[in-house]
């Protein structure tokens, strides 16, 4: 084992050794470096014909060496000092053509919006994988940059949610911040975030911010080596470099939870959902609560035809399966697609397209027993107005949704009676309701995982990603947090395994869209 792979293997990035990680942007998330680099060369050599420099500027090593990480302006002023060449400083509103510092800072920040607008911008996808995994576990997230137009990059990346705190170029100005390497801009992101920089971890590509991280006492600092400069990250005070941020190991424990209103909205993450991989989505989801409002009485929550439409459509681009807690012929006949999977009771009774079928045999041993439940929950709860019993044929569903405030208890102390009587059932909860099921290890989360294989759907080229919105669809995100995405639907700050989140059924009908319109443009290309 070489010492470098040694290094690696010795070091973990879990939540119990940090709280933070602070990441430089380009060169580290976004892949913008070579747009920088080649907006510098063609301001530099521009002006250096002007005055007849003969050597123009060199991207491989002018680049990193004199401006890569440090304000705009400083690096003007670093690049011309190497060549012996003086000009006033001048103001940040000098025009473009002036001859000055700022005036050749400015120009050089024109043509790089003319080719940000142009080229648009790649991600590393390892990186933002990362962040994702580190957000499930906890770990506060900020980006640094010397650039002033780092909001902008990351709005263009869709990245913008992902990050709680945000230091840039137009930060150091308005704090009067020092720029790399410096240790202001990590010593100020960690202050943000509420942490200290002796339980952070910094990462960057450029040696000036691994000074810079190491100076504001990081307890990490993690160098990238994009171009051949390892040696030089190391001796600039980089703990552990890596080519790649894929090669770090981290810790995640998928019973850990986040608040549910520290989730980035899904709808401005959807590059980071899809971009992440090479891997081709299969879509999993809920029905009430997510392709439909939560209405007062069950039967009322109708499909809306735009909602059919957009999952018509989506289901011609990927595999789509509905996962609901109805029965299944409710659920279908609600839905009334066709060609997509759909499985009913929390995944026991499952049904395909062409005729496919999985019933629950291990189920079927409790039907007399939810037979009694329900009979039993009928007679104790005929005189609590509102209260709705609705038998599914593997599970009992007791919606109070409409009962009084005061009836509520009443409410929960028959249910809990019966459950007592009949131990072989669970008993769980969700939005105004108690569920019993048969108490066997089965869930949304075993259904999806069932429909994968019998659709020979290898994690490896797929990626599950669930959408929805209660407690049993808790068990779906667990299930997927290791390999897909889970979605959650909900306006409410509670603990939760999902990654994203979206606000309510509309917002969902917005992401299927984005995300039908995002498989077509990569599907031609």
């Amino acid at each position: 084992m070489t010492e470098k792979n040694s290094t690696i293997a010795s070091f973990q990035l879990s939540a119990d050794r940090f709280d933070a990680v602070v990441l430089d942007l380009d060169g580290v998330i976004t892949q913008t470096a070579k747009l920088h680099a080649a907006a510098w060369k063609r301001m530099f050599d521009d002006y250096l014909a002007k005055h007849k420099q003969q050597a123009p500027f060199d991207i491989d090593s002018d680049y990193r060496r004199f401006v890569d990480g440090k304000p705009r302006y400083q690096g003007v002023r670093d690049f011309l000092a190497s060549r012996n060449i003086d000009l006033p400083y001048g103001t940040p509103d000098d025009s473009s053509d002036q001859q000055t510092i700022c005036g050749l800072g400015n120009r050089k920040n024109e043509l790089f919006h003319a080719k940000l607008f142009s080229d648009g911008v790649e991600t590393y996808d390892s990186t933002v994988s990362l962040i994702g995994k580190l957000r499930q576990r906890g770990i506060r997230i900020a980006v640094v940059s010397s650039s002033r137009n780092c909001q902008a990059i990351l709005e263009t990346a869709g990245l913008i949610e992902l990050f709680d705190a945000r230091v840039d170029g137009v930060e150091l100005q308005k704090h009067h911040l020092a720029g790399k390497p410096a240790p202001d801009m990590f010593v100020e992101a960690s202050r943000r975030l509420g942490c200290v920089p002796e339980r952070s971890v910094g990462i960057e590509d450029a040696t000036a911010g691994v000074q810079a991280a190491k100076a504001a006492g990081f307890a990490c600092v993690i160098g990238i080596d994009r171009g051949d400069q390892a040696r030089a990250l190391y001796e600039h005070g980089a703990d552990l470099v890596v080519n790649d941020l894929a090669e770090l190991p981290i810790s995640i424990d998928c019973e850990e939870t986040l608040a549910a209103n520290r989730l980035p909205s899904a709808l401005d993450c959807l590059n980071a959902i899809i971009g992440r991989d090479d891997r081709e989505p299969a879509l999993f989801l809920d029905y009430d609560g997510t392709l439909t409002p939560i209405v007062p009485r069950p039967d009322q929550a109708t499909l809306s035809d735009a909602m059919r439409t957009t999952l018509q459509c989506i289901g011609e681009l990927c595999s789509v399966a509905i996962i609901s807690g109805r029965d299944l012929a409710d659920v279908r006949q609600r839905v009334g697609i066709k060609n997509i999977w759909y499985a009913g009771s929390h995944g026991f009774d499952i049904a395909g397209p062409a005729g496919q079928r999985n019933e629950s045999q291990q189920g079927r041993e409790y039907l007399p027993a939810l037979d009694r439940a329900e009979q039993s929950l009928r007679d104790e709860l005929a005189n609590i107005s509102g209260c709705l019993v609705e038998r599914k044929r593997f599970s009992i569903a007791t919606h109070y949704r409409q009962v009084a405030q005061n009836e509520v208890a009443s409410v929960k102390q028959a249910v809990d009676s019966i459950h007592a009587d009949h131990p072989e059932l669970r008993l769980t909860t969700g939005k105004k309701i108690f569920e019993l099921q048969p108490d066997i290890e089965w869930n949304k989360g075993k259904a999806i995982r069932w429909l994968m294989r019998t659709l020979k759907m290898d994690s490896a080229q797929f990626m599950p990603l669930y959408i929805g919105d209660d407690v049993t669809d808790e068990d779906a995100f667990r299930e997927l947090k290791p390999d897909g995405i889970g979605i959650l639907v909900s306006q409410e700050n509670h603990p939760t395994q999902a990654s994203y989140r979206l606000d309510h059924p509309d917002a969902v009908e917005r992401f299927l869209n984005l995300l039908a319109d995002k498989l077509i443009r990569l599907r031609h290309g």
